[in-house]
């Protein structure tokens, strides 16, 4: 049968049972990597803008008006921010611990489901292996069977397993490689966040501090 006449789910079927698993992994992948994207989106600002707005309102004494500006901007850099402000009249060092303290708890949740998707990344081409082991085992178990009541083996024979083994592997690197780019991606895009994240609060710090 032509690969290229065959339906979706009859190329999934043939593919064996290690299919299901790796159609899993890029169901959750996919999840995983939309949300990622979206919630990069929703908390995305113009730092130099916002930082600016806030040592405005600073160098007149607004406090309260900074920290409205803080609490209208939903994003992390805002979260931190405010943390840092809600200090303003104690020592350097107690603004920065303040500003750490809610790092720990906004650098977390820009990473979240990283790990799983590196995870998903990295067992998708083993998967696929794993189907191609099991798809060979077939082949074997046929010429074994077909063997012990001397009954000659056709190439159709040993087709199945032969599918099996090449599509497993074929899945899981379809699922493997967009996951992996998508993965180091976000991990770079996260990065540059984190790090305009610690250049503003280190501005305002070096600003209260003054």
């Amino acid at each position: 049968m032509d690969l290229y006449s065959m339906g979706l789910w009859q190329v999934f079927l043939a593919g064996g049972p290690i299919m299901w698993p790796i159609l899993f992994c890029s169901i959750f992948a996919l999840a995983i990597i939309l949300d990622k994207f979206w919630h990069l989106h929703r908390i995305r600002i113009d730092t130099q803008k916002f930082l600016g707005n806030i040592l405005d309102k600073m160098k007149r004494h607004e406090i309260k008006e900074a920290l409205g500006i803080c609490d209208n901007t939903k994003s992390p850099i805002s979260n931190i921010l405010k943390a840092g402000i809600l200090k303003y009249d104690r020592p350097r060092d107690k603004i920065k611990e303040s500003i750490e303290d809610a790092s720990l708890y906004e650098i977390p949740k820009l990473e979240k489901n990283l790990s799983t998707l590196a995870t998903i990344a990295h067992i998708s081409p083993l998967l696929g292996l794993l189907g191609t082991v099991t798809g060979m085992v077939r082949c074997f178990q046929t010429i074994q069977a077909k063997a012990t009541i001397l009954h000659p083996i056709a190439p159709g024979d040993l087709a199945g397993g032969i599918w099996e083994s090449l599509l497993s592997t074929v899945a899981g690197l379809i699922v493997a490689i967009p996951a992996f780019v998508a993965y180091n991606y976000l991990v770079s895009h996260i990065n540059n966040f984190i790090l305009e994240m610690e250049k503003a609060s280190t501005e305002l710090v070096n600003f209260l501090t003054e």
